[in-house]
C-alpha cells in the first residue's frame, strides 16, 4: 500500500494494488502503457499482505480494472475478503460496473463505487475492449450505494447529452481530468468543459483535477 502521491485524486490516502498486469481494456491513453508491456494479470501476493491500516480511503487497484472481463472471480473474493479484515473506506473505480454488480454485496456500504465515463460518446479507437459508455451508464444508475463519475481523460462530449447523464445517474461525486500521456485524444474546448460543469453542479460536487488546467481554467 502506498500513500495518495501525483496525480492520484486528493481524497484518496492511499492506493492498493494487489492485483498486477495487463488490463484487457487496452485503452490507449492507460498510463500503465509507459512501463512497456506488462505481464499477464496476476495476484501480487505482498501487496496482499499489507497491513491497510484503519480510518484511510483507499483507492484499490490504481493500476488495472479489478472487474474486467478477465480477472478470475478467485482474485476478486481474496482482494475483497482482504479489505474487509481492516476498518477503512474503499474506492472500487471500474469501467465495467455489470461486474462490480456480482460482488456488491461483498462491500460495505460506506464504500464507493467509481465509474470512468470519459465523454458520452463511444470511440472505439481509443477505448479499444472497455465496455461502451451507455453500458456503463446503465450499470451505474441501477446501483443505490455511494457513486461518483470520474470523466478523465476528459474526450469530446455532446454537452446536453453528456450533462443529462451525469445527472441521471446521481454521483455524490464527478471527478474531472484531462489527458496527462499526450495521447492526441479529440478534448473538448473550455467553453464546452465550462457549459458541464455549469449544468451539473447544481446536482453533484464536482472535484476538478490539477491536470484538467491545461484545457480548462476557471
Amino acid at each position: 500500500m502506498k500513500k495518495s502521491i501525483g496525480n492520484m485524486y486528493e481524497f484518496v490516502t492511499h492506493t492498493w494494488n494487489p492485483i498486477s498486469g495487463k488490463c484487457s481494456h487496452d485503452c490507449s491513453y492507460c498510463y500503465m502503457k509507459k512501463w512497456g508491456e506488462l505481464a499477464p494479470i496476476h495476484i501480487n501476493e505482498s501487496e496482499m499482505k499489507a497491513n491497510l491500516g484503519e480510518g484511510n480511503f483507499i483507492f484499490v487497484c490504481s493500476g488495472c480494472d479489478l472487474f474486467a472481463r478477465d480477472i478470475p472471480d478467485r482474485y476478486i473474493e481474496r482482494v475483497a475478503d482482504r479489505a474487509k479484515i481492516f476498518d477503512n473506506r474503499y474506492l472500487w473505480h471500474t469501467k465495467n460496473p455489470m461486474r462490480f454488480f456480482d460482488w456488491k454485496e461483498s462491500f460495505r456500504e460506506r464504500d464507493v463505487l467509481c465509474v470512468t465515463m470519459e465523454t458520452n460518446i463511444y470511440d472505439r479507437r481509443y477505448m479499444n475492449n472497455a465496455p461502451r459508455i451507455m453500458d456503463r451508464f446503465s450499470y451505474l444508475c441501477e446501483y443505490s450505494g455511494e457513486k461518483m463519475i470520474t470523466v478523465e481523460p476528459i474526450m469530446d462530449f455532446d454537452v446536453r447529452d453528456f450533462a443529462s447523464m451525469i445527472i441521471d445517474a446521481r454521483p455524490i461525486q464527478v471527478n474531472i481530468g484531462a489527458d496527462s500521456g499526450k495521447n492526441n485524444l479529440p478534448e473538448p474546448s473550455a467553453e464546452k468543459i465550462d457549459m458541464l460543469i455549469k449544468t451539473i453542479e447544481p446536482y453533484t460536487r464536482i472535484h476538478l483535477k490539477k491536470n484538467l488546467w491545461r484545457i480548462y481554467k476557471k
